[in-house]
Order: structure tokens, then sequence, then C-alpha cells
């Protein structure tokens, strides 16, 4: 039995709608819309431009049925954190975006009721300013949650588009800070001690369960049968990504690299310890009751805004031409701190970088091949200090990195992670988290069986990594 379905893929900066076509010895891929996602400022801050992203979505499920393909289900995966309140059947307003800077007040009205420490200790999760607590609770002292009664994270505001039915999907709710870290449900003390009303919250559901069938106003607008079902998957694009990562042995770490690198390992239960609070390391959930031991590096996000910035002075950058002038300039002898907040906002990223070598009287690298290389220099050190960390806290010894996303693409950016690691790197898929999203889909239709390692070994098979074997070179610290 092979089963056609539609995942979509929603980043940070794109989302696509990809059909896969699943089975015991079959996993193909062919993406059926394209489309452009970014931040838009408005007098109020940044927000998401969710409607338009929706429309995209119906365009590329509508092409999808005109090319003929019978989709048995949809799937919806999207980055973390960000989300849309509802009154109703009403959006109330335009979602705001993580990098808006309103969280930093939020982290001050968050830890008054509750710090860190103890957070850490029901939530597990690594801080991070934009954290959907902390934006709920400007929210709170806005005035906001007098007003609605429901909160949906993205990709579930886009099943409830589809669909009509709320729910939380579990891997991507394990990111709000609200999840019970052990339970893996809603924290409802926690909640009454924010003054976060349990109202907003919908019901868990879980990676393959089956959320509700197409509206038939959808059905209509795209051609896709009345009755196909939206699939859960695990809908934090991360959750898919380590998924479709070809894990097939013990020993291998993750690094799904795209606009963020999120670094780590699997694990069966998660790390609490003081160790691991300190490391700042996160704990969210994943497929099957796995949890995702992690960090989050600041990722491509540093390399795309360098680039930005270069061609709002009116110059168009050749992405592929950069990183091979890349590889030829010489290696810097200091590299930057890739996890410092200050290249966490949008704007002058060439700026941000020469003023933090600036700051403690070390050269800059001058040339955009050498800001490039040292982008590149900067991330691998991260990557790979990140990957040790996790094997240490995990107590798991790391013989191999898998690098899935864009960044599988960057032979840079794998050659240089595996000399500054020490151990191979095994680069691609490059559209893990569709895969990983197909793969569940698959699964949860009975077009393929079995657990993660099994799927993952489908995977290896049929898209075989490159393999960078590090190399006997000095590396350069900070």
């Amino acid at each position: 039995m092979t089963a056609t379905v539609a995942a979509v893929d929603l980043g940070a900066t794109s989302g696509r709608v990809m059909i896969g076509r699943i089975g015991p010895n079959t996993l193909e891929l062919e993406q059926t819309g394209r489309f452009p996602n970014g931040p838009v400022r408005t007098p109020d801050g940044l927000h998401w431009n969710l409607q338009q992203l929706y429309a995209h979505v119906l365009d590329g499920l509508g092409a999808a049925a005109r090319a003929g393909h019978a989709v048995a289900s949809i799937g919806i995966d999207s980055w973390a954190v960000d989300y849309a309140l509802l009154r109703g059947d009403r959006v109330l307003g335009e979602a705001f975006h993580y990098r808006d800077e309103r969280t930093a007040h939020g982290v001050e009205l968050v830890h008054a009721d509750e710090p860190f420490s103890l957070l850490y200790a029901r939530n597990g999760l690594q801080f991070l300013p934009f954290n959907t607590l902390y934006q709920l609770a400007v929210e709170r002292e806005a005035g906001m949650l007098d007003v609605a009664d429901r909160m949906l994270l993205v990709p579930d505001l886009l099943a409830w588009y589809l669909t009509g039915a709320t729910v939380a999907e579990a891997t991507n709710a394990s990111t709000t800070g609200l999840l019970d870290v052990s339970t893996q449900e809603w924290d409802g003390e926690l909640m009454d001690r924010l003054r976060l009303p349990r109202g907003l919250f919908p019901r868990i559901v879980h990676p393959g369960e089956r959320i509700a069938a197409l509206l038939p106003h959808v059905a209509e607008t795209t051609g896709l049968a009345g009755g196909t079902p939206v699939i859960a998957v695990g809908s934090h694009d991360t959750a898919s990504a380590v998924v479709a990562t070809p894990m097939t042995e013990p020993g291998g770490a993750y690094i799904s690299c795209g606009t963020w690198g999120l670094v780590g390992v699997e694990t069966e239960s998660p790390i609490l310890t003081a160790a691991a609070r300190e490391a700042n390391f996160t704990n969210e959930g994943g497929v099957d009751g796995r949890t995702r031991f992690l960090h989050n590096v600041m990722g491509l996000w540093i390399l795309s805004e360098t680039i930005r910035a270069w061609e709002r002075d009116g110059d168009t950058v050749d992405l592929p031409a950069l990183l091979a002038a890349a590889a030829d300039a010489p290696e810097p002898a200091h590299v930057f701190d890739a996890n410092d907040a200050v290249f966490a906002p949008p704007g002058d990223m060439p700026g941000r970088i020469a003023a933090w070598f600036a700051d403690r009287g070390l050269p800059a690298p001058a040339t955009r091949a050498e800001v490039a290389r040292c982008i590149v220099e900067s991330l691998a050190q991260a990557f790979a200090d990140a990957v040790h960390q996790a094997g240490s806290l995990a107590g798991q010894e790391v013989r191999r990195i898998h690098i899935v996303g864009g960044g599988s693409l960057n032979m840079l950016l794998c050659q240089r992670t595996a000399d500054r690691a020490g151990v191979p790197v095994l680069a691609g898929p490059v559209e893990a988290t569709a895969i990983g999203n197909v793969l569940i889909q698959g699964r949860a239709l009975g077009a393929v069986k079995g657990s993660l390692e099994s799927l993952r070994t489908l995977v290896a098979d049929t898209f075989a990594p490159t393999l960078y074997q590090p190399r006997t070179v000095a590396t350069k610290g900070r």
C-alpha cells in the first residue's frame, strides 16, 4: 500500500506545500507550492501576515488537486512559540512576530511571579525571551486576555482554518513554556500563577491523531475530496525534522539548520539537572514520546540578514559565489559568539559583527568573503560546542553529527562543523521537515509501520546523506 499526502511546511522565511508518496519502500516528494514568508512592521510592532500565509496554503493544495494527486490527508508544521488570539470565530488582530521588541517586558512580568529556576523544573525549557508564556504575559497586561477566549499556535491556527477544529499539537505546545515537561499536558497550576486563563488553551493532540476533516468550503476551494482529514504531525518543524533525521545507529546528534540551528540529541525522558538549566538546554516534546534535548543557536539567520543588509545598499549577492569566495578566504583568527543576543534582531548585521569585534579589541573581517567565512566559522564553532555539551549533559557519546535542512547544502559549513567538532558530519536530507511530516501521516494511514528508527532507515535508504570527515586542522578560539 502507498498513500499520497500533503505536507504543509511553514518556515520563518518561506513556506511550501509538498506532496509525498509513502509506502514500505517508497518515499517521494513533489513541491506544488512555494511562497515567501516574513515579518510586517506596523505602528504597534512586528507581525506575521497569517491570512496571506493561509491563502498561499490553499493555492498549494489546489495545485496538488489540479495535478491529479489523490490526497489522503494533510499535515501542518511551522516554527514554534507564535500564536493568534481568537474570540469565537474571529482572530483578534495580526499575530506578533517572535522578534518583536515587546517580549523583553514579558520576561520581567513572568519572572516576577515565577523565577526561571522554578520554571525550568516545570517546563524544562531553555530561557528564550520570546517563549509563548512571556508573550502572553504582555497580552495579559494589555487586557487582550480579557477579550480572547482561545489561543492557537500557528500550525493549529492553520488547522482551524482548514477544519474548524481547535486543538493544540503536543510538540509545538511543548515550546510555549506552559506544558508540564513530565506529563506533556497543560500545566494549569502554572497558568493560575501567571494569571493566564485556563480556557485559552485547547485540548492536546499527539502526532498521528486525526484532527478533523476539511470544511466543505475548503474542499470546494482547493478541489480536494470532501472528508479529507488533517492529521496531527510533529507540528513544531524541528520535531518533524528530527523524525526524518537518519539516526539509524546510537551516537548520533542532530542539527536542524535553517533560520535557527537546533542542536541536540534525542532522549527517552527530559533532563532537568541544574547543569542542563545553567547551560540553557531545552527539553521539547518529540514524536512517540521522545524528548528533543537541544540548544538554540542563531543559525543561518546571521548570514541571510547580512546578505539582506548588503542588498539594501543596492547590490545583488550571489550566495553560491559568496560561499565559494568564503571557502577561499583565510580562516579567521577569532570567531564571534553566535549565541550573543545582539545578533537576534533584524537590521544591520554586518555592522553588528564589526562592532562585536571592536568592543573586544579584536580585528574584524574586512571583505565580504571574509565576513561570510567568519559567520560560517562562528556557526560551526557554536554547533560543535553545543553538540558536545548536549552529549555530555545527556550522558551520550556523540560519534556523528547529522545536519538536516537548508544548512545541509552549505558544504563549507558542514565541513567546518566536522573539523571543529572532530567527528563526521552526515548532511541531508535538505527537506527533512517535510519528509518527517509525510512519514507521520503515512504511518497514521497504515502505509508504513514501525518505530522512528524504522522510519529513519527508510529515509537513509532513499536520501543518502553526504559524508564530511573531520580534517586535522588547528581551529581558532574566540
